[in-house]
């Protein structure tokens, strides 16, 4: 391949044969315990990694009412203050089933947790756990998530 067909390719058509990143909505949800922030981190039900309650946006929702469904499905969060505001925005793969990965970005929403309960759509298939912010900047994979997190 010539420079000239190379820098072509790389410039025009490989951008067109990238899958176009898909967006999610997160709540990422707090409570203060003894003056400091605490984020609620459930795990992914594929991995088993730590991850914020996410999902796809839902039609009649808008962005920060899915995300607060989301939370309610995947961790139990029954009441909350969902900030309309995002705080940031992070970028991961989505492995769909088949096993093909998309790029997602999510817009991550700020909610503050009043009551979580122990009977909620998901919780045979996750695991909940409240950690100080700091420290769940370091459980989570994803470098801009980690960067929110941090910033908390």
């Amino acid at each position: 391949m010539t420079n000239a067909l190379k820098t072509a390719f790389d410039s025009v058509i490989a951008p067109m044969l990238r899958r176009p990143r898909r967006i999610q909505v997160a709540a990422l949800c707090t409570r203060e315990k003894m003056g400091a922030t605490e984020v609620l981190l459930i795990t992914s039900r594929d991995t088993g990694r730590w991850v914020l309650p996410k999902g796809w946006p839902i039609n009649g929702l808008d962005a920060p009412g899915a995300a607060l469904r989301e939370a309610w499905e995947e961790a139990g969060v029954k009441e909350a203050n969902i900030n309309s505001e995002p705080v940031g925005i992070y970028g991961y793969a989505k492995r769909l089933d088949g096993g093909l990965e998309v790029p997602v970005d999510v817009t991550v929403f700020e909610t503050e947790v009043k009551q979580l309960v122990d009977d909620f759509p998901e919780a045979e298939e996750r695991t909940r756990k409240w950690v100080p912010a700091q420290e769940a900047a370091g459980m989570v994979n994803e470098p801009q998530l980690q960067a929110i997190l941090r910033e908390m």
